[in-house]
């Protein structure tokens, strides 16, 4: 199973995030030890720590991010059913609301999985850390990055551990691998060997959520079902949802757009709640009985560093997960593009590929895992006039096809199901064009419009 080579001796992770444990568990199998650094105190408890702010609210990992992580670590799914996740297909019992309807409910085929942040993570940090060959240094800061003397490579980090306040330690390593989120030093750290920091894509959307925990009893009559209310934009911008996780709890985040920010005192949270375009949620948390603080989480912008243009990167370095990109969280894209990034990083390394390459051959593979969940989100967020960065060309044009497919999952399945497998990361945006579905678009487009031309008349026979 190892591919351990006699140069691959010790790499050393930034960050024990989702992005960082998927890392070290694909390095554990290219080197003879592993080495894991985290700012913050790791509590062996789902908890989150003060490094992941979002971390606290609605997540829900997707089908093929589900498959890539099993392909890791096979009784995960079992796992997470075993501590009072949901894993099933998810497409069965979907309650999404959107376009004024209800998107169709079908069978996927794919498990995908509800459950908090904290809980996914716990069990794939205690996976990963039983490795032999892996150590976790927790309450430890990454001061610098070290060099060779021409700094042609990086060969290692300086480290600065809490308790040990004497000062600093340096740490050799073959290669280094940045998973420290969106806030990574990475830019900083490239200047201050002589490199130049990858042009960022940075696109503000003003984003907001709050979110509660609930009660939820053993018999409700949703069982399963989780709750989605996404806005048909521009013309709304609130979107909430409503998710059954571990514990027998609702997880309820709600937020929108544009500065329309949910608040956080409770007659203003459960007025927002109660103003969403359908009343599902509101219905459920007026009888539910509340477990939790209302937490609040802003997203200014998403950010993308282009990694993959430079033309000089030091050897011995790589950037992984959020330190790439940032993705706007509420498509619940981001940690199956770090499973992704890190099944790539995977192949490469066993592979016959040159030391010097790997980074460049890396970050071109992970910009092409990246391009795809970026279209989706930014394509989305540019529906709104206030929402600035640099615009895909053509994006207005393809917004108003996509609204139609919008609206056409909510009366074809076999739209709706292409629909999903795009927006679970299985097919391309580009599969939403093949003729049949596009034919299906148009055909569900004209059957809605005839029937919203029939409503006055039906209002008129009824009075």
């Amino acid at each position: 199973m190892s591919h351990v080579r006699p140069t691959r001796q010790h790499a050393i992770v930034l960050g024990a995030s989702l992005s960082g444990l998927l890392t070290a568990r694909v390095l554990s199998s290219h080197f003879a030890r592993v080495t894991v650094i985290e700012r913050d105190i790791v509590d062996p408890e789902p908890t989150a720590r003060k490094g992941q702010p979002q971390a606290r609210h609605l997540h829900g990992l997707l089908a093929s991010g589900l498959e890539q992580m099993t392909a890791y670590f096979p009784d995960l799914p079992d796992a997470l059913r075993a501590a009072g996740a949901i894993v099933e297909d998810l497409a069965t019992g979907m309650n999404w609301y959107t376009y004024g309807g209800y998107r169709q409910r079908l069978s996927l085929g794919l498990n995908s999985s509800l459950m908090s942040r904290p809980l996914l993570e716990s069990l794939i940090r205690a996976r990963t850390l039983a490795l032999p060959n892996l150590t976790l240094i927790d309450a430890c800061a990454v001061l610098d990055l070290t060099a060779s003397p021409d700094r042609s490579r990086v060969t290692g980090a300086r480290l600065e551990r809490r308790s040990e306040p004497e000062g600093s330690q340096t740490l050799e390593a073959d290669l280094v691998v940045d998973c420290t989120g969106r806030g990574s030093r990475a830019p900083q750290w490239l200047s201050a060997l002589g490199y130049t920091a990858p042009r960022e894509s940075i696109v503000r959307v003003d984003v907001g959520y709050a979110t509660r925990l609930y009660k939820r009893q053993p018999g409700d009559a949703l069982g399963s079902a989780w709750t989605l209310v996404t806005p048909e934009a521009p013309r709304e911008t609130r979107f909430g949802g409503m998710f059954p996780i571990e514990g027998d709890r609702w997880i309820v985040s709600v937020g929108g757009w544009q500065g329309d920010h949910a608040p956080t005192d409770e007659k203003g949270f459960n007025d927002y709640v109660r103003q969403l375009p359908s009343p599902d949620i509101h219905r459920v948390i007026s009888q539910a009985e509340p477990i939790s603080e209302i937490t609040a989480f802003k997203y200014p912008f998403s950010v993308r560093r282009h990694f993959e243009a430079l033309r000089h990167f030091p050897a011995g370095l790589l950037a992984l997960g959020d330190a790439i990109c940032s993705f706007n969280p509420t498509y619940g894209q981001g940690m199956t593009s770090a499973a992704k990034q890190a099944a790539e990083l995977d192949r490469l390394l066993a592979g016959d590929v040159a030391e010097p390459d790997l980074a460049r051959l890396f970050f071109k593979r992970a910009a092409r895992i990246i391009d795809i969940p970026w279209q989706l989100a930014v394509g989305e967020d540019f529906r709104y006039p206030s929402t600035t960065g640099p615009k895909p060309f053509g994006i207005d044009l393809l917004n108003r096809y996509v609204a139609a497919v919008h609206r056409a999952t909510l009366v074809d399945v076999e739209v709706c199901r292409a629909f999903l497998k795009v927006m679970n990361l299985i097919e391309p945006p580009a599969s939403l064009m093949a003729p049949r579905i596009l034919i299906r678009v148009l055909r569900a487009n004209r059957q809605l419009n005839r029937q919203a031309s029939q409503q006055p008349d039906k209002a008129l026979a009824a009075a």
